[in-house]
């Protein structure tokens, strides 16, 4: 359908019948999208130039941008479509996009809302608020130039901000004489650059914004690119599977009570559906109750989904509050008062390591310190930025536009997810405490990582450590025995658990004291919250090995038995409890063997891909390289396999 006779048909059911019109409008879907890239790039021509040829521009604009033309245009033309976007003064007067400008317009197939974002590095606060809510970046890239720095920059930031589609607008191809050799050049850099950031659809399309081409008409100039053009794209392309609808979460905005008989727990659904009879959790308290009723805007439902607005009722009078979260009792997200976030600053004030601020997470918002600066990002490179304090070692401040990923700690629990599982609960602002301005934004990647030998202070600051009037020795002595961590590290079915079971009984038949840490028994408890992501086995072997210190500090003999597949984890728990005390035991059994035994049929899972993210099949193990000990257990059996250990503990002196 052509958008004049589609404009026909829309004036003629206004006229007959406004209810059906009005329908049609709200129940569209609606696309926001995302234009960026370097400074004269052409990002508001082309959108300039989309309006005007899809004729969504009233007379009234027409007439007046014509005539700004003539004062403000740089095309040497009647008609400058970037007017139609640079709305400020100061935007006319350089010829550039400084803020960032929305326009809204919609056509027979879908609404869409279009933000139009500033190139210059100094405006990338202003990018990121532009695309936190988009769906689609549309990156331009001149033909002259290709893939620049700023190409670069602007991809990695629409990455960074979870943006999973992008079309790069390979504008001006009429300055390159509309040259098929020149596009598949900058596809090919761009496609060997993009290979590190996590877009799922990528889409290149061949234009020149100023004359129209393959904007909304195909162009007879660029016959040999048969593609779609850039408003059919848009038209088209598919974001329903973008939304979470699998974890349902339900952050509280308010309690509703207007009478004695009805308490409501209102908010906008972040993700998931949420439907009459689910068992739920009310986070961070984790008390459980069943939905008894869901209201939307026009009454009681019985399902709703996000990013619906609603009022939901409990059958339980269980404690539930503003900034609370409920989520279904069998898939809660994180829980905790730390985590690490890329966050973006946005204030001419730069942000101080060790700081205190507020920090708005969904309704909540929650006094919290920036207890470390991790690294900063050159978005430029998508490297680490190596500028660091000299006396201290450390990023201590990061300035306005900057980027860094940094630790947070807060004051109370909240419950979140990772940024790129959910935006809406893995995403916060910064708020200064005096001023109440908004300074940053974050995006959570996951809680804290490991931090070997404390190298940094504690969060709190008025803490001391305590000394004992019993040493470590005193201890020791009285145990007849010196306190150590024996580091059982080995693949799934290697037989960990069963050499650890048989040496914790001969040391305590020999009259030592000692105590097996299992790997599935410390998730029971202590470690519960923990998965099994990289940063989530950072976590727990840290853990971990401040148990088996202060074990250790008592004189007892720990017995580890735990995968601990990465090298670095291994080190890093050496590293807290000594190394005098640390003795690596490598369970050295080929993983054929161990999935022959299997003996929580926990391979036959993996293979079949119930489980995600298993060591030896879907996840690497690094075998140590400098292990104090290496027993094969191929065709050892255990109680000799704990013989080796005992012997070697008894040649290091650890017993005697």
């Amino acid at each position: 359908m052509s958008e004049s006779t589609y404009k026909i048909q829309e004036e003629e059911l206004i006229r007959g019948d406004i209810a059906e019109y009005l329908n049609r409008h709200e129940t569209k879907d609606l696309l926001r999208i995302l234009t960026c890239g370097s400074v004269d790039d052409g990002k508001s021509t082309l959108i300039g130039r989309l309006l005007y040829d899809s004729h969504m521009i009233y007379e009234d604009q027409l007439e007046k941008i014509t005539k700004d033309s003539k004062v403000y245009g740089t095309t040497n033309e009647d008609f400058d479509p970037a007017l139609l976007t640079d709305g400020l003064k100061a935007e006319r007067e350089q010829g550039i996009t400084i803020d960032v400008a929305y326009r809204y317009f919609s056509t027979d197939k879908r609404k869409f809302i279009i933000s139009d974002c500033p190139g210059h590095e100094q405006y990338t606060r202003n990018m990121a608020t532009g695309a936190s809510t988009c769906n689609l970046a549309t990156i331009l890239i001149d033909a002259r130039y290709g893939v620049i720095t700023q190409t670069k920059r602007h991809s990695f930031i629409c990455s960074l901000l979870g943006i999973k589609h992008v079309v790069v607008a390979v504008n001006k191809m009429d300055l390159v004489d509309w040259s098929e050799e020149k596009y598949n050049e900058i596809v090919r850099d761009y496609n060997a650059f993009v290979s590190r950031l996590a877009f799922s659809d990528i889409h290149f399309i061949p234009m020149s914004a100023l004359k129209g081409d393959n904007v909304v008409e195909h162009s007879e100039n660029l016959s040999w690119y048969d593609g779609p053009t850039f408003l059919h794209h848009l038209e088209n392309v598919n974001i329903s599977t973008d939304r979470n609808l699998i974890d349902m979460r339900l952050p509280v905005q308010y309690v509703l009570r207007p009478n004695l008989d009805f308490r409501g727990f209102s908010g906008t659904m972040a993700s998931g559906v949420i439907r009459v009879g689910d068992e739920v959790a009310s986070l961070p308290s984790r008390q459980q109750s069943k939905i008894k009723a869901i209201y939307g805007p026009d009454g009681q439902v019985e399902e709703a989904f996000a990013p619906q607005a609603i009022t939901a009722t409990l059958e339980d009078e269980i404690d539930v509050s503003r900034g609370n979260m409920l989520v279904p009792v069998n898939n809660i997200p994180h829980i905790g008062n730390e985590f690490e976030a890329m966050v973006v600053w946005m204030h001419e004030g730069a942000a101080q390591s060790g700081k205190s601020y507020l920090i708005k997470h969904t309704a909540s918002m929650i006094p919290g310190v920036l207890s470390d600066i991790r690294y900063k990002v050159d978005v430029n490179t998508m490297k680490r930025d190596k500028n660091v304090d000299e006396e201290t070692e450390k990023v201590s401040t990061l300035d306005l536009n900057e980027i860094a990923r940094c630790h947070i700690t807060l004051h109370r629990p909240i419950a979140f997810d990772p940024y790129d599982k959910n935006h809406t609960t893995g995403a916060f602002i910064i708020v200064d405490r005096l001023s109440n301005v908004t300074v940053g934004a974050g995006m959570i990647v996951d809680r804290i990582v490991s931090k070997p030998g404390h190298k940094t202070a504690p969060v709190s600051q008025n803490i001391v450590k305590s000394e004992s009037l019993v040493t470590q020795a005193d201890r020791e002595k009285l145990l007849n025995q010196k306190g150590a961590t024996i580091w059982l590290t080995g693949l799934s079915g290697s037989g960990k658990s069963t050499v650890a079971k048989d040496l914790e009984k001969e040391l305590i038949g020999q009259g030592h004291l000692c105590y097996i840490l299992d790997g599935d028994n410390v998730r029971h408890g202590l470690n519960r919250d923990l998965g099994f992501s990289m940063e989530d086995r950072k976590e727990n072997i840290r853990r971990i090995a401040e148990v088996a210190a202060l074990m250790n500090d008592a004189g007892v003999i720990v017995i580890t038995s735990f995968i601990s597949p990465y090298i670095s984890d291994r080190a890093s728990a050496r590293e807290v409890i000594g190394d005098d005390a640390f003795v690596e035991v490598f369970i050295d059994t080929p993983i054929e063997i161990c999935e022959q035994r299997d003996p929580k049929g926990l391979y036959k899972k993996a293979r079949a891909g119930e489980i995600q993210q298993f060591t030896g099949i879907s996840d690497p193990y690094e075998a140590p390289q400098d292990a104090e000990l290496t027993v094969e257990t191929e065709n050892l059996e255990p109680a000799a396999a704990a013989a080796l250990i005992i012997g070697d503990l008894k040649d290091r002196g650890l017993i005697g």
